[in-house]
């Protein structure tokens, strides 16, 4: 038996440093969480790295790659499958088939979960960092923001028996073309003079991409311990949660990308379909389920959303990074576009 060498003796005992960063911001938004004044600055951070994010990502495509990705349909179609059919289906047979493993606020709260939106930024960034199809990625996720503010109260109503408004859907539109849509326009405006320099400094975008995800992540946290989230819940109910979260995630990866290979799209469109239909959106959810839910139920109902989004960013983290590595391994080899 051949002993390993020193090389892969340290890629198997390496610690992500991206992984230890979301770490120390989920403990530090636990411990710390930015209050007051600081709160409203780590808010508009985060919407600055977001903004910026979308516009390294105009400045850096290709503006054929970006028609490309609007246009396929099949890509879109499989990643809101997953989205609202698919997580939809899961939350209801976990309930069908096991109704005592949680209360009914809790179990509420879950298949809420089920029903929201992907997420956006970090649907993308991921699908950046994995060396994904980022065009499709953009279109796809942007695409389950804008129908789920109608497609989400919808199922609300129809799968949990709730009536409510709509979570101001202008407003929602609003946002979400001036945080995305505007700085990416922008970007691919500026790509004829920015590109060859975006190009020749790539540690920019990765840190844009990362820096993002990480001040989510700590904003999460803030937000939810200064709302009492985690106050009156049991240890043993957030055990139940999390390895829920822990199965329902990886059903959806799983489908996902063994779906994705049997239809034959190409690596880069399965990374897309991955990281974009395996995601829940927390911005989205916790506003809506204030319009949704009793504000008495609120607290308990976004919970599960709070550990999947978690979950989901860690979970997605060592994917995106198995997916670079490898892209990093095959692409010297072929020299060609990877599929």
């Amino acid at each position: 038996m051949t002993k390993p060498s020193n090389g892969s003796a340290k890629r198997l005992i390496r610690v992500d440093p991206f992984i230890v960063a979301l770490v120390l911001a989920a403990g530090l938004g636990f411990v710390l969480p930015a209050r007051g004044e600081a709160a409203t600055a780590v808010g508009v951070l985060t919407k600055a790295s977001i903004a910026l994010l979308f516009f390294f990502q105009g400045v850096r495509l290709q503006r054929d790659a970006v028609i490309s990705g609007l246009t396929h349909w099949r890509l879109q179609l499989l990643t809101l499958a997953s989205t609202f059919v698919l997580f939809p289906l899961l939350g209801i047979a976990s309930r069908a088939v096991m109704p005592g493993l949680l209360d009914s606020a809790l179990w509420l709260g879950v298949l809420y979960l089920c029903v929201l939106p992907s997420t956006v930024q970090s649907s993308i960034a991921f699908t950046a960092i994995a060396k994904g199809n980022v065009p499709a990625a953009i279109c796809a996720a942007t695409a389950s923001n804008l129908l789920g503010i109608v497609i989400t109260p919808l199922l609300v109503a129809g799968l949990l028996g709730l009536h409510g408004g709509t979570a101001s859907p202008l407003h929602q539109i609003q946002s979400i073309v001036m945080q995305l849509l505007v700085p990416f326009i922008a970007g691919q405006i500026a790509s004829r003079w920015l590109r060859p320099w975006a190009t020749r400094h790539p540690k920019l975008l990765t840190i844009t991409d990362r820096g993002s995800i990480i001040l989510v992540v700590y904003a999460a946290f803030s937000a939810a311990v200064l709302s009492g989230v985690w106050e009156g819940i049991a240890w043993v109910d957030l055990l139940k949660l999390l390895l829920l979260s822990v199965v329902l995630l990886g059903v959806v990866l799983t489908t996902t990308t063994y779906v994705s290979r049997a239809l034959r799209f190409t690596r880069e469109d399965e990374i897309s379909i991955v990281f974009c239909g395996s995601k829940k959106s927390l911005a989205t959810g916790v506003p809506m389920a204030n319009v949704l839910f009793p504000a008495a139920t609120v607290g308990l109902v976004i919970l599960p959303v709070m550990l999947f989004h978690q979950l989901q960013l860690i979970v997605c983290a060592f994917l995106a990074r198995r997916y670079a590595e490898r892209a990093a391994a095959l692409q010297p080899q072929t020299g060609t576009r990877l599929t």
